[in-house]
């Protein structure tokens, strides 16, 4: 149980969790993760015969880390102090682990929710949200992604590696037993009001966003890839349909504007793409997604040497075009052009030597993280 200020509740929390183990003769122990208290918690949970390990580094993911970390069980049980969650009754997730479930998450919503137990905006907005969003980006299949009472195993703990220090932590976990294709179970679980007299530690907005930031940061296919490649065929298709002459759409004509715009639109389509190779690259490099097959096959054929050759031909072919372009311009000594006719050539012109060049040196970046990888 992690822990700061919660002496209003922390000795009822320890004894629901001692009945329970006492009820299901199980040999386990009960650890405080404290992160500084200042209100006594620490000696209640002593008294009551609880371990208290002391977290000096400030945040919810550091406790738990601590705490989880310094616990000696085979099964690891994880949930708040402040009484809204019922350790008398964690039967559900012994059960699901003893079956050989990696990770058990409790789910608020279809075990039921006290009035007053969550705030509206959590409970229709930012959990509803967060939740689709987790399962939409890592196939996850938790449907309440940021419940507080979960168990798991040591070895699942340990595989998952996880590195955040605050309210992430919750995410991080789920995320990173999908990723890591562990079993995970559900079990439905009750919340009630906390029996606190002050304030909740969370903030709500903040720490919503740092969980919907942590989600993009760790999912480079949505946050670059998909949008990327939208982009890119978007630009690339009106592109192409602009250089041959103009596009009436209604009332609208589209013209070399619209080109230059559409030629905009596929180097930051590119871009995006590139990113999320890199980004998954570094990802899997550091630790944080597990090796992929369609990524290590790329890898194989998209060699310093293949980029280089495809990069240069796409360079020169966009040199060629502009050179065409200057030629015209010699050709009435360099006096005024149509731009209508000349910007067809040069904005296209542009657009590939511009691709050519970011496949050139992105090909030397891939390489660099390639040996680290090695």
């Amino acid at each position: 149980m992690p822990c700061l200020n919660e002496v209003e509740t922390l000795a009822t929390c320890i004894r629901k969790a001692q009945a329970s183990l006492e009820r299901n003769a199980i040999r386990g122990e009960i650890v405080i993760a404290d992160n500084g208290s200042t209100d006594g918690s620490q000696a209640i949970a002593r008294e009551l015969g609880a371990r208290v390990i002391d977290v000096a580094e400030k945040g919810y993911g550091s406790a738990l880390h601590a705490g989880i970390t310094a616990s000696r069980g085979r099964f690891i049980i994880m949930g708040d102090s402040d009484d809204s969650y019922d350790f008398s009754a964690l039967e559900p997730f012994i059960a699901k682990l003893r079956e050989g479930f990696e990770l058990v998450m409790g789910n608020r919503f279809a075990g039921g929710i006290d009035e007053g137990a969550m705030p509206w905006k959590h409970r229709w907005i930012g959990n509803p949200a967060l939740t689709t969003i987790g399962r939409l980006f890592f196939r996850a299949p938790a449907r309440d992604f940021h419940c507080g009472l979960r168990g798991f195993t040591r070895d699942a703990y340990e595989r998952m590696s996880l590195r955040t220090t605050g309210m992430e932590f919750a995410s991080e976990m789920v995320i990173k037993a999908s990723l890591k294709s562990m079993r995970i179970a559900e079990v439905p679980i009750v919340l009630h009001r906390d029996g606190r007299s002050r304030p909740p530690h969370l903030r709500s907005w903040r720490d919503g966003w740092r969980h919907l930031r942590f989600m993009l940061l760790l999912s480079p296919r949505w946050l670059f890839f998909y949008p990327g490649l939208v982009l890119f065929v978007a630009g690339l298709v009106f592109g192409g349909m602009l250089t041959f002459g103009p596009i009436t759409i209604g009332n609208a004509v589209l013209d070399i504007h619209s080109l230059l715009f559409s030629g905009f639109v596929t180097l930051l389509g590119y871009q995006l793409v590139i990113f999320a190779i890199f980004t998954k690259i570094f990802a899997i490099t550091q630790g944080l997604h597990p090796p992929n097959t369609a990524l290590h096959s790329f890898a194989r054929y998209s060699t310093l040497e293949a980029g280089l050759v495809f990069g240069g031909i796409v360079f020169l072919a966009g040199f060629a075009l502009f050179a065409s372009a200057a030629w015209s311009w010699r050709e009435v000594a360099f006096g005024a052009l149509n731009p209508r006719e000349t910007m067809r050539q040069v904005i296209p012109a542009v657009v590939m030597m511009t691709l050519g060049a970011q496949t050139i040196f992105s090909s030397f970046f891939l390489s660099i993280l390639g040996l680290f990888r090695k």
